[in-house]
């Protein structure tokens, strides 16, 4: 073979060799990202498990012999028996599990405003305590009203189908009850900072429901509910005041006519599924507490998020 033609061969069993170099480097590559993604997907399924677990621990609380329902010194929803007694908690953060670790909540559903049967005004209250502009309240009051009624026609700062309808992506006005409070994300004029809440500031997430019975909860209500009801700051730290020493067993008659309660049956629970130290599933189910021999638990509600 000429001097030439060893040269080319050379050059051509280089070539190879690196052809299949990057071959071998991409399949290696692809394997790595297959293997990855396998355990993304076990990881999501171990930890929506692990919620699922979470939520099923709550309900095991939630079903306990209680007749009240109040907030430790920790801001932790506490049951209480008829005498005013605390039940013990059960774990609730980082409680290890097979596969993993589950954190959940409980909050008071009936501590919180039914935007589908309060009336406008305390919409607006609620939405002022926010920190909201009279033209935003203005916007979502009409709104909430347009989405909640049974015709097309829009109110003077509501919207209707024909503004959804023009959205970049469309859709049409509910003309009934909100099924969900997350759908108040639809509605004119909710944006996600109002929903989820800003810094020192609540989301409508944490104050309103479509579950309760319309009746809120002394015992339970944060603040900003209980200013929208109408009570004036000092009767709000007077009940604070109150009921961190014991739940409220009655509401108090410098109270009525407000439309407060003292006990709840309905419960909202928020589930973390934890795998490798990672929050992996999100869980909220909304439940509902039956009295009778036993005593049950029934899911109103459900919703997941990986």
């Amino acid at each position: 073979m000429r001097r030439d033609e060893r040269g080319i061969a050379l050059i051509v069993v280089l070539l190879v060799m690196a052809i299949v170099g990057i071959v071998g480097a991409e399949f290696a590559y692809s394997m790595r990202l297959e293997a990855s993604a396998v355990r993304a997907y076990k990881a999501g399924i171990v930890a929506n498990h692990l919620a699922e677990a979470a939520v099923a621990q709550a309900m095991r609380e939630i079903a306990a012999e209680s007749t009240l329902v109040g907030e430790d010194a920790q801001g932790l929803l506490t049951f209480y028996t008829a005498a005013r007694l605390p039940l013990p908690h059960l774990p609730r953060e980082k409680v290890d599990f097979p596969g993993g670790q589950f954190t959940y909540r409980i909050t008071d559903e009936e501590g919180r405003i039914n935007v589908n049967s309060s009336p406008p005004d305390r919409i607006d209250r609620l939405l002022q305590v926010l920190g909201l502009d009279r033209s935003v309240r203005d916007i979502i009051g009409d709104s909430l009203q347009d989405w909640r009624d049974t015709n097309d026609e829009h109110r003077l700062n509501g919207a209707e189908s024909d503004y959804y309808l023009g959205l970049p992506v469309p859709y049409r006005s509910h003309n009934a009850n909100l099924e969900s409070a997350a759908e108040l994300l639809q509605i004119r004029g909710v944006t996600r900072e109002i929903y989820d809440g800003v810094a020192e500031t609540p989301g409508l997430v944490d104050l309103v429901t479509v579950r309760s019975t319309g009746q809120v909860n002394i015992n339970t209500a944060p603040p900003a509910v209980l200013k929208a009801l109408g009570l004036a700051e000092a009767q709000v730290v007077e009940i604070l005041q109150a009921r961190r020493a014991l739940p409220y067993a009655v509401v108090p008659g410098t109270f009525s006519g407000r439309g407060l309660g003292f006990s709840t049956q309905i419960f909202r629970v928020e589930a973390q599924g934890i795998v490798d130290g990672r929050v992996a599933a999100r869980v909220t189910a909304v439940v509902q507490k039956r009295p009778g021999t036993p005593v049950s638990v029934s899911v109103l509600e459900w919703s997941g998020l990986r």
